[in-house]
């Protein structure tokens, strides 16, 4: 099973921050993602990036990443990760949305839903739940290109909200990172079944 893992967005892409500027999500989850595929990577699991820049990757050329793997390996040999950080506002200000969400395409595999539903345990385990309404099946569901475009199972993560002033701090603090990297790991482990 080849593990990869999605950092959204680039250092080139507007507007991904927090209001304060402290949170640029192109930063943050590319952190994540190298700290997810080396912790991957030392328990025996095959973890890829599929973005290594810093600049932007448009979202044709990342699915096309992924879908060479699923050529080379077999779709069934492959999941899919996408790490981002949500927002509830595009105007700047602080914003009382909190909380972790999963998402899978509208068409999306059993084996994209069993993942998000493993995600979204994991993270609500951690009290990342927030003050969001969540579905019964734990994940919310939209045609985003990355998880749609993709031939293997494929989840898209949110991890708390940019624009909260609580969520930031955490998601800033070595203790917030250490809490989702661990989600992400555990997860995944049990996902493919480690």
């Amino acid at each position: 099973m080849i593990v990869l893992i999605d950092n959204g967005h680039g250092v080139n892409t507007p507007g991904k921050c927090s209001p304060d500027k402290r949170l640029q999500e192109w930063k943050w989850t590319r952190e994540i993602a190298i700290r997810v595929v080396d912790a991957l990577n030392g328990l025996g699991i095959d973890a890829r990036r599929i973005v290594t820049e810093d600049k932007d990757v448009t979202l044709r050329e990342r699915c096309r990443r992924v879908n060479a793997f699923c050529a080379k390996y077999g779709s069934k040999n492959v999941v899919l990760v996408s790490i981002h950080v949500n927002a509830a506002g595009n105007d700047g200000k602080w914003h009382d949305a909190s909380g972790f969400s999963v998402w899978v395409s509208k068409a999306g595999s059993e084996n994209s839903k069993r993942m998000a539903r493993l995600m979204y345990d994991e993270a609500e385990k951690r009290n990342l739940k927030g003050n969001r309404c969540v579905p019964k099946e734990r994940f919310w569901q939209a045609n985003f290109t990355i998880i749609t475009d993709t031939n293997c199972p494929a989840i898209l993560t949110e991890n708390l909200f940019q624009d909260n002033k609580e969520d930031v701090g955490y998601l800033l603090s070595e203790k917030g990172k250490i809490n989702i990297i661990d989600m992400y790991i555990d997860a995944i482990q049990k996902y493919i079944g480690k």
